[in-house]
């Protein structure tokens, strides 16, 4: 059974994976070059905008029909879910990063992005 969801949705589980490393592993601080206004944030909306996008991708790839509730399910609910669980992990589970509602609203900000770009896809 995993490995059906593996074959149908490589990237989307390989960009759940790396996410969660992201959130959870200490990372060094970083200086940049230039000052870009709450680049943490806009982090945050790439990556969970990135993720919903692989979900529609993988689900289009993998199905012949669309099942609205499904897509509703995992490609909407679950990676806002996934956003305020790591949120909740970094804050209580870790030592070298915090839990922040700013990084959820952008992670949030990003899954609704993410679901139009997956609408237009779906319209291809």
């Amino acid at each position: 059974m995993l490995s059906q969801y593996i074959r149908r949705y490589p990237i989307s589980l390989f960009l759940v994976v790396v996410i969660t490393l992201l959130s959870l592993l200490p990372i060094p601080d970083i200086k940049m070059g230039v000052d870009v206004p709450l680049a943490d944030k806009w982090t945050h909306m790439v990556m969970y905008g990135t993720l919903t996008l692989a979900i529609w991708f993988d689900y289009k790839r993998s199905h012949k029909k669309y099942n609205v509730w499904r897509l509703l399910l995992f490609a909407f609910l679950a990676p806002i879910a996934m956003g305020g669980t790591l949120e909740l992990a970094q804050a209580y589970l870790t030592t070298c990063r915090s839990g922040e509602w700013l990084d959820f609203v952008a992670n949030t900000i990003g899954v609704c992005l993410g679901t139009v770009g997956g609408l237009l896809i779906r319209l291809r």
